[in-house]
């Protein structure tokens, strides 16, 4: 079965897709960026067989609508048109996988204390933009001299739009963001379907510069509240890092921990049966408990 469709929510509409018929608690899939899109969590579809798949563009990106008003973009908005999403579609039990900034909007959803959430996944989590750019700054120091020279310069003369500085963030996304080539063709169509001003206003020109109103996001002092079942996941080389990674997941009592070896942020493109079946016997763990 496959149903898509769109749902009003504060600021515009946001395009929904529900795949599969399993008889499995249903999983909610939260992209990253902020301004990503779905395409980048399609490999999840094939959990189709055990359980419904929902994925969901939110707000600014992807096939939902792109309002240009600057003010929706913040964690408070996202997190209701969560909440909206789940009422509409009549999500009474769901399990929720993050990735990247999706797992800041999973954090900041789940401390809400909504009901019906049986366990959450935070893949390649961001939970202190501070430990972030900390973490970051030390990959940076291990770059070739002449590429941090020109990330540092374009920062500092805010020419962080140049194609200098471009090709600079490149050299640290193929070490720490996917460490194997994406075909044109999907490249293309995530560009296309990526919200740029709502990654913007949100991070920042880079991965690892941020400069909009997460820069200062740290929810690490109320991750004890968090008291579900939850698996934090990240790779060897992952820009979220795998000591950062195992922190969060000390601060939450009920929480599992695994790095994916030789895969960076996105080891669901990297090693996709790996990543998948430790989601699919995490999930089946959780329901069998």
């Amino acid at each position: 079965m496959e149903q898509e469709g769109f749902v009003q929510v504060e600021g515009g509409r946001i395009w929904y897709q529900v795949l599969g018929e399993g008889g499995g608690v249903p999983l909610v899939v939260l992209h990253g960026g902020p301004g990503s899109s779905h395409l980048g969590m399609q490999r999840l579809a094939v959990l189709q067989e055990e359980r419904p798949v929902v994925l969901y563009d939110q707000l600014g990106c992807g096939k939902s609508d792109r309002p240009t008003d600057s003010s929706l973009w913040v964690v408070d908005r996202f997190t209701r048109e969560l909440v909206t999403l789940r009422e509409v579609l009549g999500l009474e039990k769901v399990h929720i996988l993050g990735h990247s900034w999706g797992t800041m909007l999973l954090a900041d959803y789940l401390l809400t204390r909504p009901t019906g959430v049986v366990s959450a996944i935070f893949s390649s989590p961001c939970l202190s933009a501070p430990r972030w750019v900390a973490d970051a700054n030390v990959y940076r120091d291990q770059l070739p001299r002449d590429v941090q020279s020109v990330l540092q310069k374009c920062e500092v003369q805010s020419t962080t739009d140049s194609e200098a500085y471009c090709q600079a963030t490149e050299v640290y996304m193929q070490r720490h963001v996917c460490r194997v080539t994406v075909p044109a063709e999907e490249k293309a169509a995530r560009d296309a379907a990526f919200g740029t001003q709502v990654y913007h206003t949100m991070w920042g020109p880079s991965e690892f510069y941020p400069t909009g109103n997460l820069k200062t996001f740290d929810c690490t002092d109320r991750l004890h509240e968090i008291q579900l079942p939850s698996l934090f996941t990240c790779g060897a080389y992952d820009e979220a890092t795998p000591e950062s990674t195992q922190y969060y997941s000390s601060l939450v009592p009920n929480s599992e921990f695994h790095v994916f070896a030789g895969c960076s942020h996105s080891p669901l493109r990297e090693q996709p049966e790996v990543y998948l079946n430790t989601v699919r016997n995490f999930l089946s763990w959780v329901e069998r408990a």
